[in-house]
């Protein structure tokens, strides 16, 4: 009986810090439906003439099933306008094309509608869906279906949009491009020769995964020519890796182009609408030793821009290339004595012969602008700050030729926000006004007309609305709230909630670092908590932003962890200086800074500095682990997830950026190896890397292993049978995932 009294006032006490402290996040929770941040938003576009907004939600009981969803903006309506489970009652298999597609897109957790297109007079929405591409028109007259199936075929249809006028939806099928003409209902081949090693209209591994270009065509804006990539990958080593399932095994031959090795050979050839038998190859944008970077059409359609990147990625070249006579002009050349960045900046003045691009080399990416014989008429942008997109977007939002604007997103005020910004196309030294006005994160689109923007705000303590804006000043509308109401899904967890707090520390060479932590729930006044310190650290990605966060950092703080994140030189946002900092020596200064926070987490009374661990993901993976190596006294504990470890291991487009060649330099790769320091690991390490990763190849992990294992060194492993790169991010391998770094660290810390 004593034992049930003590059991009862137990519950009785859970019950009660519950009640005052609001429910306590969960891994369940986080995974489950609803979605936590309410009604996320993904994708937010304007229908080309300005009528509706239409965006991607995912369903109330399954939240990563998307459907299209719409709001009229003169009759301020919000509806579903395209439901998945209508178009497919189930997606079955997704092909292996699609599978590495939408892996390199990071979109291997989502299903449903994950992308669609309008086309351009507004009236149909094509839907890729479970390998077919269906038609939806926004016109059809009651009584009509308002869907069409337009493919129906057990090969896979990948990477679908309708031509510039809207005469034609092309698409890749079976590794060759394809086209079909809505007025007859006609499938058009326009390539039979690829299979095997070939493909055409396909964007390499390289592109998709390192260049953030997932097409590998593109429509003359007249609709009468399409360019298309050949990609030969017969030169590019064949690595047979081994995918260890739950019941099976696969081995795959991958051509995988490892840091110093043949890249694929990659040709870009166009033909005629009129003639699709007949192929041209355009010579002078062959990538030979380098890449083919970008490709666009010129306005008159009878030139092509092609942004040719050396190898080294030192040199950048803007190509204009006659699609005729095949003579190619050189309009620009960027050079740089570290790399180069890629950007999506470079667009066509519509009324005249100009266009913008975007460059680095005042140390900071600003927009220039140019006439079509490649002469500088203006820089646009200036300052110590960055044009910067949000989530693979354009920084460039919209221009307004009329009245000679042109609307961008930047860091202006602080790296650590995202606002809209407006400046003059036509006047010198004209300073830009900011345009969204509430501190936090702005993610913007705008109208073509430039006559409204659309703005998914968020702060750390406020889930993602959705805002209307009129550039001519009438108020703004609230499409979606999101509020934090006593219906919304998060309010159960709101006074659980812990507050992101943000700060700036130097590092050695002067240059600021910004952080944020998340202090425990319920702090005790003299009580020192354990540390977690979440790391990426590697080019490309920004962690400490005034934005709505992930929830895996609120768990841990509201179960007893300082959650601190630290963006140290290398990573982007900061200017070249900042970010040059990693040239040929990777880990070096990033853990240098890293181990800045620590020093600054070792001052707080609430920090208990024996139990420092640190967690990441990927190069946060790389990052945990040569913390762990190369400052042993910092951290007690590390996780590493999905980790290279080796550079020579991973391939060329990104390794090579920031370390050259591994015959170039020799001894960076050394040092930059998590082999070369594995002997100095004393704290406990957990490492947790999927079986059948394609991106970080599970073999970077078994080499860490067997090294640990020949030093004698003890270490914790958790491998996922079939998981990707991407594995956190489903329900069953991210919950597990998770529960497994939260029991380590629990363990370590005792």
């Amino acid at each position: 009986m004593r034992i049930i009294k003590i059991a009862f006032a137990l519950v009785l006490s859970a019950l009660s810090s519950v009640t005052s402290f609001g429910a306590v996040l969960t891994l369940e929770r986080i995974f489950a439906a609803p979605d936590l941040a309410g009604s996320l938003l993904r994708n937010p576009v304007f229908s080309p003439d300005g009528r509706l907004v239409t965006y991607l939600q995912g369903k109330a009981n399954s939240k990563d099933r998307l459907d299209i969803w719409v709001y009229e903006v003169s009759t301020a309506r919000r509806s579903i306008l395209v439901d998945s489970s209508s178009l497919v009652t189930e997606e079955g298999q997704i092909s292996n094309e699609e599978e590495s597609r939408r892996e390199r897109q990071r979109t291997s957790s989502l299903s449903g509608i994950l992308e669609y297109e309008f086309s351009s007079d507004s009236r149909y929405l094509l839907v890729p869906l479970a390998g077919d591409l269906f038609l939806y028109d926004l016109k059809a007259q009651p009584g009509n279906s308002r869907t069409h199936r337009l493919t129906q075929t057990d090969a896979a249809e990948t990477d679908a949009h309708f031509s510039p006028k809207g005469k034609y939806i092309s698409f890749v099928r079976e590794q060759n491009l394809y086209a079909i003409e809505l007025s007859s209902g006609r499938e058009i081949t326009l390539t039979q020769k690829g299979g095997g090693l070939v493909s055409y209209g396909v964007a390499e591994f390289i592109a998709q995964e390192e260049m953030d270009r997932f097409s590998g065509y593109w429509w003359a804006p007249d609709e009468s020519k399409i360019a298309y990539t050949r990609v030969d990958e017969s030169t590019v080593d064949e690595l047979e890796r081994i995918e260890i399932y739950a019941d099976t095994v696969k081995i795959i031959n991958q051509r995988y182009p490892a840091a110093g090795r043949p890249n694929a050979r990659v040709n870009l050839y166009f033909q005629s609408l009129s003639d699709p038998t007949s192929e041209h190859e355009i010579k002078a944008a062959a990538s030979g030793s380098g890449y083919i970077a970008r490709v666009n059409w010129f306005p008159d359609s009878q030139a092509i821009a092609v942004q040719h990147q050396s190898r080294d990625q030192k040199t950048l070249a803007l190509l204009k290339i006659d699609i005729i006579s095949g003579l190619a002009k050189t309009l620009l050349e960027e050079n740089s004595s570290t790399w180069i960045d890629l950007n999506d900046e470079l667009t066509f003045l519509k009324k005249s012969a100009q266009f913008l691009w975007a460059s680095s080399r005042s140390g900071y990416l600003h927009l220039y602008l140019y006439d079509l014989e490649g002469r500088l008429i203006r820089q646009v942008t200036s300052g110590t700050w960055v044009i910067a997109g949000d989530n693979r977007s354009k920084a460039l939002k919209g221009i307004d030729e009329k009245n000679g604007l042109v609307y961008f997103s930047a860091t202006r005020e602080t790296p650590l926000e995202r606002h809209l910004y407006v400046a003059s196309l036509t006047r010198n030294n004209i300073s830009a006004k900011r345009l969204s006005t509430s501190s936090g994160w702005h993610s913007i689109t705008m109208a073509s007309n430039t006559s409204l923007w659309l703005d998914v705000f968020s702060t750390p303590e406020q889930p993602p609305s959705l805002i209307l804006h009129h550039i001519a000043g009438k108020s703004p509308k609230t499409l979606v709230a999101n509020t934090l109401t006593t219906e919304h899904p998060y309010a159960p967890y709101l006074d659980s909630h812990q507050a992101t707090e943000f700060g700036i520390l130097q590092a050695v060479d002067g240059q600021i670092l910004h952080y944020k932590i998340i202090k425990p729930r319920n702090m005790i006044v003299g009580k020192r908590y354990p540390v977690m310190v979440d790391v990426y650290g590697g080019p490309g990605s920004q962690r400490v932003r005034r934005a709505w966060d992930g929830y895996f950092n609120q768990y841990m703080a509201q179960h007893g962890y300082v959650i601190f994140t630290l963006d140290n030189r290398g990573t982007p946002f900061r200017g070249k200086e900042f970010e040059n900092s990693i040239y040929h020596q990777l880990s070096k200064v990033e853990v240098e800074d890293q181990l800045r926070g620590v020093e600054y987490l070792r001052t707080l009374a609430f920090v208990d500095a024996d139990r420092i661990g640190i967690f990441g993901w990927s190069y946060g993976g790389y990052m945990a682990l040569m913390c762990m190596l190369r400052a042993p006294s910092y951290f007690k504990a590390g996780v590493a997830g999905a980790p290279v470890t080796d550079w020579k291991l991973y391939d060329t487009h990104y390794t090579e950026r920031f370390m050259g060649t591994p015959t170039e330099n020799p001894e960076g790769y050394k040092e930059s190896s998590v082999m070369t320091h594995a002997a100095e690991l004393t704290g406990p390490l957990l490492v947790l890397h999927g079986m059948a990763d394609d991106n970080v190849l599970f073999s970077n992990s078994t080499m860490l292993f067997k090294q640990l294992q020949d030093l004698r060194k003890p270490f914790n492993a958790m491998p996922y049978p079939g998981g990707k790169h991407g594995l956190m991010r489903f329900s069953d391998t991210g919950e597990h995932g998770y529960a497994t770094v939260k029991k380590f660290f629990d363990q370590a810390f005792k």
